[in-house]
C-alpha cells in the first residue's frame, strides 16, 4: 500500500458524494491540517463530470458483471464482489504459474447525499462507472429577489 498527504477532509472525500460545499467550507474555516490516509483495494477514481454529475469508477480487471454486486440503501452506496471462485492453480484455459491478478473478496461503501441520485453502474473494460446526480430542489436553488 501507499500512502499519501491528504487534508483532513480530503480524506473524508473519497467516501462522501454530493458534499462539496461542506467539506470546501470547512477548510476555509480551519485551514488545511494533513493527515496519512492508506489507499485500499480496489482503487477507485471519483470524478465531477459536469456541474451537478459524478462518476465513481473501480478498477475491477479480471470480474464480470456477474461477479459484482452494487447495492444503494440509506444514502450508502455499496459495490462488492460476490463469492469468487476459488479453483487457484487449474482453470479452462490451463494451470497457473505465478497468481498476481487478485480476484478476493471486497467491499467498499461511499456516502451519498440526500440530494444525489444513483442513475446506473456500467462494468466495460474492467472499470465500473457509477454514474450520480445531483438534484436541486426548488427551494434550494438560486434566486434572484426583486427590488421593490
Amino acid at each position: 500500500m501507499t500512502s499519501k498527504d491528504l487534508s483532513i477532509f480530503n480524506s473524508l472525500r473519497p467516501f462522501s458524494i454530493g458534499f462539496d460545499d461542506m467539506f470546501d467550507q470547512f477548510e476555509n474555516m480551519l485551514g488545511n491540517g494533513s493527515l496519512t490516509m492508506q489507499s485500499n483495494y480496489p482503487p477507485y477514481n471519483i470524478r465531477k463530470t459536469g456541474k451537478d454529475n459524478y462518476a465513481i469508477e473501480v478498477a475491477l480487471a479480471g470480474f464480470n458483471k456477474n461477479d459484482v454486486e452494487v447495492e444503494f440503501e440509506d444514502n450508502l452506496l455499496t459495490v462488492r464482489t460476490k463469492q469468487v471462485n476459488k479453483s487457484e492453480n487449474n482453470n479452462a484455459d490451463g494451470e497457473i504459474i505465478h497468481k498476481g491478478i487478485s480476484q478476493r473478496q471486497f467491499a467498499r461503501s461511499f456516502t451519498i447525499a440526500d440530494d444525489v441520485k444513483v442513475n446506473g453502474a456500467e462494468l466495460k473494460d474492467g472499470l465500473l462507472t457509477i454514474s450520480c446526480e445531483r438534484i436541486v430542489p426548488e427551494h434550494k436553488k438560486r434566486k434572484l429577489i426583486e427590488i421593490k
